[in-house]
This record gives structure tokens, sequence and C-alpha cells, in this order.
């Protein structure tokens, strides 16, 4: 999976940097945009993916799997995907709650840019595992959080 030219950016949370309290579940959960660029040409579809790699659980915590996004430069129209499952028991963004006092929290968001589309709606270990000969480039934004 290599990583070439594609980039994730956010207008609302800097790389390394605590997440604001508007994003985090005890606040609202608000969605936060992504902007990818450098999609390369064999792109037929994006898909955006937030661990906790922290999370005191067996494999972590995903907040947030999106399919079936167009692939295209630019902020990623999140309504226009498909929500997949989060680890909350839900589907879409869930945002950061970790445990009082668990210390900082990382979270990886990740853009795959895949040469198939993505069929239904696989957790993120499911997807990884079917789709990982798919990912032609991957980039990622990673943030803090802790309460």
């Amino acid at each position: 999976m290599p990583v070439k030219d594609l980039t994730l950016t956010s207008p609302d949370i800097a790389d390394m940097e605590r997440i604001d309290d508007r994003f985090a579940g005890q606040f609202g959960a608000e969605t936060p945009r992504l902007v990818v660029d450098g999609i390369p040409a064999q792109a037929v579809e994006l898909t955006v993916v937030c661990h906790d790699p922290d999370a005191p659980m067996a494999h972590g915590f995903t907040h947030w799997t999106l399919y079936g996004l167009a692939p295209l430069d630019g902020e990623i129209d999140v309504e226009a995907g498909r929500p997949g499952p989060n680890d909350d028991g839900g589907h879409g963004w869930v945002g950061p709650f970790p445990p009082y006092g668990h210390g900082d929290h990382r979270y990886y968001f990740w853009v795959y840019a895949l040469t198939r589309p993505v069929e239904g709606e696989p957790t993120r270990d499911e997807f990884l595992h079917r789709y990982g000969d798919a990912i032609v480039e991957q980039a990622r934004l990673v943030a803090t959080y802790s309460r």
C-alpha cells in the first residue's frame, strides 16, 4: 500500500493536535470536514476510516467507516458516501469519548483510494481484509483527544 501523492487534511483538525470538543461524543459529535488531494488516476472509489487504537478494547475502536465516495480532489462530501458500521453499534461518525483519565487517545483518519468499489457495509476489519489488494494509495491524518 504505497503512500505517494495522496494527502488527507482537515480545516477542522490539525495533524497531531487535539480534536476540538465540538467533534467529541459528549458535545454533539459534529462530523469533521476532510479534504483529499492527489488522488491516483486508477482510483474508482474512496473510503474513509477513523480508528482509535488506544481504546481499551482488543482491536481498538472504530469511530467511522464511510464507503462509496467519488475519487475527486477537494472536500469530501460525507453526505454522498455510504456510512458503514462503527464500534458503538451504529453507522456513520461517532465522536471521541475515551474513558476519563485514560490519557491521550490517537485518532487515525484514513483515506483509501481503491481500484474497485466496496460492496455493502463492511466493518473496518472486514474492509481491510477484503479490499487490501484494491488499495492503490492511502493517506492519514492523526489527532488526539482526552477527557
